[in-house]
């Protein structure tokens, strides 16, 4: 197996198996009732923090309906807050809430877990050989695919 398809290879089940651990934890954690989809969007609002719409949606790479689906669930689920701006009629602000914040929480833990797991295998020159290469893939991926 040559370079290129052994790194593509590892690329593509590290993305799955991200997810799919992701995705376990949801399910037999306390935000059963959360997609991985609605988790990243809660992860975008984060914490202590109004954001509007438009900037959510422009983040996040998803058209405003796209958003605004999203939103009127986690609302349903009491994740979500929405409110009409003051200032500007037009403009929709949206802030988690208490549940929202403790989802946010347990969502910034498990990516830390899944770090310190990933990390503690290896000594700080491998550390640091693996943030280079991950930043250099990172920079190539925003570059060739920035949409």
């Amino acid at each position: 197996m040559s370079n290129h398809e052994t790194v593509n290879e590892i690329l593509v089940r590290l993305f799955a198996n991200i997810l799919d651990i992701e995705e376990k934890c949801l399910r037999t954690g306390n935000f059963f009732d959360l997609s991985i989809s609605e988790m990243h969007v809660i992860d975008n609002i984060g914490v202590n923090k109004e954001r509007t719409m438009s900037d959510t949606a422009k983040d996040l790479k998803v058209t405003s309906g796209t958003l605004t689906t999203a939103i009127d669930n986690l609302i349903k689920k009491g994740y979500v807050e929405r409110r009409r701006s003051v200032e500007d009629r037009r403009v929709i602000k949206i802030k988690l809430t208490d549940k929202g914040m403790e989802a946010f929480k347990a969502h910034e833990d498990f990516h830390k877990d899944l770090v310190i797991s990933a990390l503690q295998q290896l000594d700080s020159k491998e550390e640091e050989l693996l943030i280079k290469v991950l930043s250099n893939i990172d920079v190539f991926f925003n570059h060739k695919y920035k949409f």
